[in-house]
């Protein structure tokens, strides 16, 4: 009861306020994710009418070329526009470790809004230059931004919150990613801001989070871990902690740092070269790369993809409100898992959210082949569609954010970060470039891929994936080496002792 007590004082409103500020660029980034799919017919007119020489004056008047067919370069500008953003996620993720360790946490997240700020301006003005150039521009810039702040969000998150609240403030990363999404779903509707004189406010209106957190970080604590560990200040560390905690005594987190440090400074500093190369971080970032791969191969955004078509065989006559209310229980799932991942454990959570998404792939699987000939199996098509969504959110589509700063202690844990983002983006790119042209060759059976997939995940996630849950770094990498020592994970013991003599040392 008295350690209850003591971890709902260490939610303080300091803490709040940092979390919250810090999550605005997760709302961005969910934000760009979704912002560029409603407004696509209206997009691709305009830039047909644009590549055909046609004045555009800024006027709903679309009718005089509404008939004619698109250019084939539109659809080639409209990929770009869409994949572009990706890109840039993948190339800056590798940025994440040096930026936030040359800046620390809350100055690098200060500089990279700059980056929001102009992407959106892009984006916001492109009807007064050439549209497409200056849209596929800003959503590049914005991915470049995306990309920083996917990684230093969960890190920042992960070095202030307190070990019994780790995981229900790591799962508001993603909490505020699908808040992001469903708001672009909202707005991005016809008569409101998905409109032909209104889309370009629609895409440049993530500047205004960006300008709301650089404002709000200037009353954000540091992370003390950074303070104490990268820059040796001790007391300026103590201070920050008693902001975060109230009126805890920091002293046993210190104490943790101190270990940690000295661990740290026992080694030389973790580039992301030395990462891969180094034995006793491998089964730790296989775990990282697989459970973030896991979560973009998992068919979530096939899901997405497939849900408006899916509505619209099931005789539903405004698709896009049931998509929104796919996007609604996104969100309230999301919110569950802050309260489940605490009590139920990471493991546990990703187990059942892989386990119940296999099964959905597959009921849907059967929905779709058979809904031609069965007009009932549309509707449970749409049953494991809003299933397979509620399963993603209590555990893949959370966890992958955060567990990477539990796997991983101070000195390698940025490059870490930076490793298991650019997997992220790349697997989100390979899926947004890949997943039409599978589903055209496959069909109804597509989602026999992804059930096959989270088969796998599945399985190595109960053989290899440890349970992080209120576990110090050292209980955590205790638990890779009983893993290795498990006849279950198939590694030679060649490796093993190899693993076990580079910790020992």
């Amino acid at each position: 009861m008295d350690r209850k007590m003591q971890d709902e004082k260490h939610l303080t409103g300091a803490l709040i306020l940092a979390v919250f500020t810090a999550v605005l660029g997760s709302l961005q980034y969910g934000y760009g994710i979704g912002v560029i799919n409603a407004p696509q017919k209206i997009i691709e007119r305009h830039y047909d009418r644009e590549l055909r020489g046609e004045p555009l004056e800024r006027s709903a008047n679309f009718n005089e070329t509404d008939e004619l067919p698109l250019l084939p370069s539109v659809t080639t500008y409209w990929s770009l526009s869409v994949s572009i953003f990706s890109v840039g996620g993948m190339v800056s993720s590798f940025f994440v470790g040096w930026i936030a360790d040359k800046l620390g946490r809350i100055k690098a997240m200060m500089v990279v809004n700059i980056l929001a700020l102009i992407g959106a301006l892009l984006m916001g003005l492109s009807v007064y230059g050439q549209a497409h150039a200056m849209v596929i521009s800003g959503r590049l810039v914005t991915g470049l931004y995306c990309g920083l702040a996917s990684g230093l969000v969960p890190m920042y998150i992960g070095e202030i919150a307190p070990t019994a609240l780790r995981g229900a403030l790591g799962t508001l990363h993603q909490l505020a990613i699908v808040t992001g999404i469903l708001i672009s779903q909202v707005i991005g509707l016809e008569f409101l801001l998905g409109s032909k004189i209104l889309w370009p406010l629609l895409l440049g209106l993530s500047g205004l989070p960006a300008i709301l957190q650089i404002i709000m970080l200037f009353f954000c604590p540091e992370s003390p871990r950074f303070l104490y560990i990268n820059q040796g200040k001790e007391e300026a560390a103590k201070r920050n902690l008693k902001k975060l905690r109230g009126q805890c005594d920091p002293s046993k987190e210190i104490a943790e740092m101190k270990k940690e440090k000295e661990e740290a400074a026992s080694e030389k500093k973790v580039s992301i070269i030395q990462l891969f190369k180094s034995p006793s971080y491998r089964q730790p970032l296989i775990v990282a790369l697989i459970l973030h791969m896991s979560q973009q191969f998992s068919g979530i955004n096939a899901i997405f993809y497939y849900s408006t078509s899916i509505f619209q065989e099931a005789g539903i006559s405004q698709p896009v409100y049931a998509t929104i209310g796919v996007g609604v229980v996104n969100t309230i799932f999301t919110v569950v898992s802050v309260f489940l991942v605490e009590k139920a454990g990471r493991r546990s959570l990703f187990l059942a959210g892989l386990g119940g998404m296999c099964v959905c792939a597959v009921i849907m699987t059967i929905g779709l082949a058979l809904q031609n000939q069965l007009e009932w199996m549309s509707y449970v098509s749409m049953v494991a569609i809003f299933l397979f969504v509620v399963f993603f959110e209590i555990g893949p589509g959370p966890i992958p954010w955060f567990i990477v700063a539990e796997l991983f202690s101070q000195g390698p844990r940025p490059a870490a970060m930076a490793v298991a983002g650019c997997m992220n983006w790349t697997c989100n790119f390979i899926i947004g470039m890949c997943f039409q042209y599978i589903a055209k060759l496959c069909g109804p059976y597509v989602f026999i891929i992804f059930a096959v997939l989270l088969l796998g995940f599945t399985l190595f996630t109960h053989f290899m994936v440890p349970e992080t849950k209120g576990r110090s770094f050292e209980e955590i990498q205790a638990e890779f080496r009983k893993k290795r020592h498990s006849p279950r994970s198939g590694l030679k013991a060649s490796t093993e002792m190899e693993y076990l003599g580079s910790t020992d040392a």
